[in-house]
Order: C-alpha cells, then sequence, then structure tokens
C-alpha cells in the first residue's frame, strides 16, 4: 500500500524517488522502520526517514514535519507517506503488558458522562467518548440525533462519488437511524470502519515547483499547525473538550491568524472542508470548533444544508472517515489529497462548485482538520497559489487517467518510472503491489 500511495505521488508530481530529499512516514499499528521498509522499495538514497505515530492525526503530523522543513528552508522536496493495516473491531492497544496512555482520557470521560442528561452510557471506548460529546452539544444547545443522523447519510451519500471509499452505499438518514446501536446515541452507520490504506503527498518549495515545470498544478500550503492538548481536557469536566474540541480550535485559530485574517475571521473564504468525523457526532461538534458557525448553531449548519453541495460549505465531499475510511495512518494525508484535487479542479463528481468564482485567481481556501486523541490537532489551509498558470501537462497526463476520482492499480512498469538510481534489485523483488 504504502509503494502504491508513492509511486502515484510521484508520478503526479512528475519527479523520480532521487529528488525527494527527506520523508516523513506514519503508521500505528507497524513494527519501528516500517516507513524504511516501505521506500526501500522506491531506493536506498540515504536520505532521513523519521518513522510518525500520533494516533489518529499520524498522517498529517507526518505531514506537518515535512511542511516545516521545506517551510525552513532546509529542502526543497520532502515526502509525507501514511498507511494502515488494521485488526477488525474497535480500537484497542497492541501493547496489553501494560497501561494505555489513554486510560487517563478515558477517566476523564468518564466523569464527564456523569455530568450528562443521559448517564452512564455504553460501548467501546472510542465511541462512547464521542457520542458523549455530542450529548454534550445536545444538552447544552438542542441538537438531537436526528441531526447527527443527518451529517452520517450526507458523508455516505457523498462517498457514491468516490472509487476510493471503502463504502458507497449512499445510506438514507432512516437506514443510519436503524442501524445496530453502538452506544446509546450512535448506531453503525454513525461510526467509521477500522480500514486498510494509505496516502502520500510531495511537499516542494516554490522553487523546486518552478524548475519543474508545476505551476500548472501545485497546492499551497498557505497555513498550517499542530496543537495538542491544554488543561481543559481533563479539568472542565467538559466530553467535547475531552475528545479535543479545545484543541480543534486552538489550530483552527492560529492556521487562520497565520493566513492573516483577523480574531474569528476568514472562514467565509473557504469553500470545501475535509474534517475528522471519526464519528458523525464529532462533525458536528467540530463546526463549531474550526469557526464555521457560531457556538451552539451546528445543528442549524445541518438544517440549512450549509456542510453539502449547495450549501455555503461543502464538508467531506470524498465521504468522510465514516464512508471512505480511516485507516489511522494515511487519513490526514488522505484529506489533504482530496482538497489538493478540489483546489485542481480535478475532483470530478465530487468537486465541490464555486470554489473559482471569484475576482481573485486563486479561488478559495481548502479546509483539512484531522485530530488524534492523546492528543494532537493538524489544521491546514490550503489555496492555489499566486503563480498558478493553467495549461500543459499535468499529474493526470503522466498517470494516464484522472486519479482523483478514478482509482486504478499501481504496476511495476509505474515503480520503474519514479524509482531511484539507487535502487535495489534485491529489495525491490520482495515489494508486494
Amino acid at each position: 500500500m504504502g509503494l502504491e500511495a508513492a509511486t502515484k505521488a510521484l508520478l503526479d508530481a512528475g519527479i523520480t524517488y532521487d529528488a525527494v530529499e527527506v520523508a516523513y512516514v506514519g503508521y500505528c499499528y507497524g513494527d519501528s522502520t516500517s516507513g524504511q521498509r516501505a521506500l526501500y522499495n522506491l531506493g536506498l538514497t540515504g536520505i532521513p526517514i523519521t518513522n510518525v505515530n500520533n494516533n489518529c492525526s499520524t498522517g498529517s503530523t507526518a505531514l506537518y514535519q515535512a511542511n516545516t522543513l521545506v517551510k525552513s528552508g532546509l529542502v526543497d522536496c520532502a515526502l509525507a507517506l501514511g498507511f494502515e493495516r488494521m485488526s477488525r473491531g474497535s480500537l484497542s492497544s497492541n501493547f496489553p503488558d501494560r497501561p494505555s496512555p489513554g486510560l487517563v482520557l478515558a477517566e476523564a470521560s468518564n466523569e464527564a458522562e456523569e455530568l450528562l442528561s443521559t448517564g452512564t452510557n455504553f460501548g467501546p471506548g472510542a465511541p462512547r467518548m464521542f457520542a458523549n460529546a455530542g450529548q454534550e452539544h445536545s444538552d447544552k444547545y438542542g441538537s438531537t440525533v436526528e441531526h447527527v443522523a443527518q451529517i452520517a447519510s450526507k458523508n455516505h451519500k457523498h462517498s457514491v462519488n468516490n472509487p476510493y471509499s471503502q463504502f458507497r452505499d449512499g445510506w438514507s438518514v432512516e437506514q443510519v437511524l436503524n442501524a445496530p446501536k453502538v452506544t446509546k446515541q450512535l448506531t453503525k452507520f454513525m461510526c467509521s470502519p477500522t480500514s486498510d490504506g494509505a496516502g502520500c503527498c510531495v511537499v516542494a518549495s516554490e522553487e523546486f515547483v518552478r524548475k519543474h515545470g508545476l505551476e500548472n498544478q501545485a497546492i499551497e500550503i498557505v497555513a498550517q499547525a499542530l496543537t495538542t492538548d491544554d488543561p481543559s481536557t481533563f479539568e472542565s469536566k467538559s466530553a467535547m473538550n475531552v475528545v479535543g474540541y479545545n484543541m480543534t480550535k486552538a489550530c483552527a485559530d492560529k492556521v487562520f491568524s497565520q493566513a492573516g485574517f483577523k480574531p474569528g475571521e476568514g472562514r467565509d473564504q473557504v469553500g470545501v472542508v475535509e474534517l475528522h468525523d471519526c464519528f458523525a457526532s464529532n462533525e458536528l461538534i467540530t463546526y463549531e470548533a474550526l469557526g464555521l458557525c457560531a457556538v451552539g448553531e451546528a445543528h442549524k449548519v445541518v438544517e440549512r444544508g450549509d456542510n453539502t453541495y449547495g450549501g455555503k460549505y461543502v464538508v467531506n465531499p470524498s465521504g468522510g472517515l465514516e464512508a471512505k475510511g480511516h485507516p489511522l495512518g494515511a487519513t490526514g494525508l488522505g484529506m489533504h489529497f482530496y482538497i489538493t484535487m478540489q483546489l485542481r479542479g480535478w475532483a470530478g463528481p465530487m468537486q465541490a462548485p464555486g470554489l473559482f468564482d471569484l475576482p481573485d485567481k486563486r479561488g478559495k481556501y481548502g479546509l483539512i482538520h484531522n485530530i488524534g486523541l492523546g492528543g494532537a490537532v493538524v489544521c491546514s489551509l490550503l489555496r492555489r497559489p499566486e503563480f498558478y498558470k493553467p495549461g500543459g501537462k499535468d499529474g493526470r497526463d503522466r498517470l494516464g487517467y484522472n486519479h482523483a476520482h478514478e482509482c486504478r492499480p499501481v504496476t511495476l512498469s509505474d515503480v520503474d518510472k519514479v524509482k531511484s538510481t539507487k535502487s535495489s534489485p534485491f529489495f525491490l523483488a520482495r515489494a508486494r503491489l
């Protein structure tokens, strides 16, 4: 999976692995140096390869590290790769002989749970925590399980147009509500599945982009931030803060500030969003944390249809984690892939309308939000750069199809096009495609 994703990314950029100066590789369920095992298929060039594990925000954390090095001027081309092969069932630790670092979070969630109108909940740890967060929003502001079901149904309907999606069933609100219960509030179709998958992004300097003639497809990371927990996660007795509402708000405020906006401003210039809907209740509370609406009005976004085609924002046009899947190490990179393809205008049936209906040729922003409990949040603002120049051959020509909305397997012939001059036949003979 990692080889396939990296090969597609390099083909898209029209470069070989020799151009990559540093790589960060994210995964949660794998042995040490799995990143080297994946990338050595493309060559043994001696570059720094760092393995990253940051729970569900692992992929975006790898990208954050790659982007930071490029922004600093230390390198011109960095690669962020993420992959995951997951076991069936709800998330659990691979180390039963020691306490999980997530236990303290579970304890905080249990304390917050007893303050909710619904009392003691049931279900596996992760869905229970996010269900409690949704219940807190309901207790405070009047949102309902029906609003959460509408979000889940919206995402499943979006996924019908995404060939990379794990599920393309397009469940209705009624089907979502009638699915088996996982917690008091959440049904099976409101939850992301365990998934296998991979994603890869190439981050390059403007000089590198111009040198390689990529002005017709390069998308700028205008702003990006990574935040972790503050004391309110554990001290506020808030189920919403336990699952990262506070982290998300801090991270979103930081990226909009980096992009030059005053506090609370800039959201009206966003047109498309990929956010972390590991459970549909988290999408609900994240509307407010990101500043896409006023506090207490997330359910009104749902009622107005301002989270889908024809509304103010298109949120999770990919189908989100609930439908396209959630392979932990790859999820954040996949989010950046989908927003990049939106801003290139390549997304086909997933394309959000009106992104470029502005006097400013850069168009609207794409916003990404990726969270991992324990915890870390990465938010990114992407946009077409000032130097964007349409025309000429692009990644679709190099792959031979539009990979934004068409899924085809990678072949060894594809690998040959992008592998390093320092590749190892011994190693590549053991590659799996």
